[in-house]
């Protein structure tokens, strides 16, 4: 029921954490000149590559799952509580997003001293993902809440 704002919310998300998934995270410029850069499923230069494999599934899982929560529209519980895990993929993502950045120059370029370290602007999707997923949750809950009150009426 894409006439629900929740729903609406939820494919904002499924979007978002989209793009997330095919843009450049952050980038790294060494010593030597060379530019890496993070992506959801790999640090890499022209030379080099580091496996992110589980950024890539946790971020695979973040917006997929809002995708599915949209279409259980008669299950309001199961959907606040799929808000709920959500919300967990979506803070594992920052997490590991951080983990990356703030640890690529002492395992995946120990050898080569980082200069400058630099946030890409898909950095910030999940931080508006879990904004989006959480007023969805609230949507979906307040909804569950009336449709109580009518059948406590009837």
């Amino acid at each position: 029921m894409i006439q629900r704002i929740q729903s609406l919310y939820l494919l904002l998300a499924t979007i978002l954490m989209g793009i997330t998934l095919f843009t450049p995270i952050a980038s790294f410029t060494v010593s030597t000149g060379d530019i890496y850069t993070l992506s959801a499923f790999s640090l890499s230069s022209i030379e080099a590559s580091q496996s992110t494999i589980w950024m890539g599934i946790l971020m695979v899982l973040a917006a997929v799952l809002p995708l599915v929560t949209i279409f259980l529209f008669k299950r309001r519980m199961l959907q606040v509580r799929l808000c709920a895990v959500e919300i967990v993929l979506l803070l594992g993502c920052i997490a590991f997003e951080a983990i990356y950045f703030w640890l690529s120059g002492a395992n995946a370029l120990a050898d080569i001293g980082v200069e400058h370290r630099h946030f890409g602007w898909a950095a910030i999707m999940p931080i508006v993902s879990l904004v989006f997923v959480a007023l969805a949750a609230k949507a979906t809950f307040k909804d569950e809440i009336t449709v109580r009150s009518f059948d406590r009426i009837r």
